[in-house]
């Protein structure tokens, strides 16, 4: 048994998973205090495999300029922003701290994970435009949106969207809002380069092809993490003082391997995800814009159509999608035993619970696995009207788990978000969800930070150090017109980003 065996080595920080998360926390606690030492486990054979990849994610630097899920309609009619602006702020936080890596030298310009893309949200429909309008007029005079513009002129859009425009019906009531400080990532080559810089620091260590089998705390109050070595079969335990599973849709099972009480109760929804990929380059070279519609009703946020310019390794692609679908694997590369071993007694009643409140995803799950590639095309022709079938192929996305967790009032939730479940005494953290994830990487792994080190995080040095990573850490942007102003011109130019 692994649990017999010694320890074979002492780590203070142990990371599990080698996807955006991990990359991130492992820098940002490097750049505060460069003594740490770190151990990474990775069960693939290569960094950022699973919804990391280019391919595995909508790329879209979620910024909330053009996603309509971030901007619901309130009781009273009006468009509540507040998440919007949550999530602006956390993805300009972000970019601070890239920009920071980029000027450290600690990431390449030349690697090209993030390109200026225009962002835009397109609706048809009296409804939806007097929507979309409405949106607008609620964003516009705030200082995040600065240059964004709204107009439902056929001709107008005409040329800032041509392929969604040519051959539609002119009498069809349409509308868009155009901005032009989006942004397209490519969150693969962002998380190797992370990693690549890691690598190069001392005492940080990644292994590749290793599976965390048992998570144990010994009654030091250390962490046991017992990891199996899966070319040669042997196995390694590694004393740790801080441990975050940041396993993408693996986290789950290795939270509930730990036992601790705060992880009680949590389930989790797999989601897969497909793209319609574009193989035209006269067509593709016609579409320069992420353009995102409305959800279907009962579909998960992830699920958001849109018609998306992509940068991927230096090539520009056209995607439109994700269609979702169903499978009981919690990762791209996991089993299909995933979802039925994770369910356990603390967690059944909660999973029962949001499968009830959420029949309407059942059968918008069940309508999309069954769709034929008909059906897709049909569901593309709603965005480029004049779409043709031998111009496009279907490409496997990544596989996304959505939080299930406890509720006092519905007995058990459905969350479509990210969530960090930390243990009382700050010794483990786990990474739980899905959308906006790695846009706002930094802040998520900031305010793990804030929770699990606290002491360290309020202390002279690491504030100091905060504030040459993120110069507005500690501020709000989204209250501080100036500084916003000040720290974007300051990372766009270092990102090379329109302003």
């Amino acid at each position: 048994m692994i649990f017999d065996h010694p320890v074979t080595g002492n780590a203070d920080i142990v990371l599990i998973g080698a996807g955006v998360m991990s990359g991130t926390l492992g820098l940002l606690l490097k750049e505060l205090d460069p003594s740490l030492s770190i151990e990474i486990f990775e069960t693939l054979d290569m960094v950022a495999g699973e919804s990391s990849d280019a391919w595995n994610n909508a790329g879209t630097g979620h910024s909330a300029l053009c996603e309509l899920n971030y901007t619901p309609v309130k009781t009273d009619g009006a468009i509540d922003i507040s998440k919007a602006l949550h999530i602006t702020e956390s993805f300009e936080v972000s970019k601070q701290f890239w920009a920071y890596l980029l000027e450290a030298g600690s990431l390449s310009v030349n690697d090209g994970f993030i390109h200026s893309v225009p962002h835009m949200s397109f609706v048809w429909g009296d409804e939806n435009t007097a929507y979309l309008r409405k949106r607008f007029e609620a964003m516009k005079d705030h200082h995040f949106y600065k240059g964004m513009v709204f107009s439902d002129n056929h001709d107008m859009l005409q040329e800032w969207i041509p392929l969604v425009m040519q051959g539609r019906d002119r009498d069809q009531h349409v509308a868009a809002t155009k901005i032009e400080i989006g942004a397209d990532m490519n969150f693969g080559i962002l998380t190797r380069g992370l990693f690549r810089q890691l690598s190069l620091l001392s005492d940080v260590s990644l292994h590749l092809k290793h599976d965390v089998a048992h998570i144990n705390k010994d009654k030091e109050g250390h962490w046991l993490v017992d990891v199996k070595d899966n070319v040669t079969g042997t196995h390694k335990r590694i004393k740790a003082k801080f441990v975050f599973i940041g396993a993408g849709g693996g986290s789950l099972p290795l939270l509930e391997k730990s036992h601790i009480p705060e992880g009680k109760g949590y389930g989790g929804f797999p989601v897969s995800g497909q793209w319609l990929k574009c193989t035209n380059e006269t067509v593709i070279e016609q579409h320069h814009a992420k353009v995102y519609g409305k959800a279907s009703v009962g579909a998960p946020p992830m699920s958001v159509p849109h018609l998306d310019t992509r940068v991927i390794d230096g090539k520009k692609e056209l995607l439109f999608g994700p269609y979702a679908g169903f499978s009981t694997k919690f990762l791209k590369e996991g089993s299909y035993l995933d979802l039925p071993l994770s369910i356990k007694a603390s967690n059944i009643l909660p999973m029962i619970e949001a499968g009830l409140h959420n029949i309407p995803l059942t059968k918008y799950l069940i309508g999309q696995v069954i769709q034929s590639n008909d059906d897709r095309m049909a569901e593309l022709r709603e965005y480029y009207p004049e779409a043709k079938n031998e111009d496009w192929e279907l490409k496997v996305a990544g596989q996304r788990v959505q939080v299930i967790k406890k509720d006092v009032h519905e007995g058990g939730v459905l969350e479509f978000g990210t969530e960090v479940v930390c243990a009382a005494d700050g010794s483990i953290a786990a990474l739980l969800g899905a959308s906006p994830g790695a846009s706002t990487s930094v802040s998520i792994m900031l305010e793990l930070l804030n929770t699990c080190f606290k002491e360290k995080m309020h202390s002279e040095e690491w504030l100091k150090k905060l504030k040459i990573m993120i110069p507005s850490y500690g501020q709000s942007l989204a209250n501080d017109a100036a500084l916003l102003a000040k720290t974007r011109a300051h990372t766009h130019k270092v990102l090379g980003l329109a302003l």
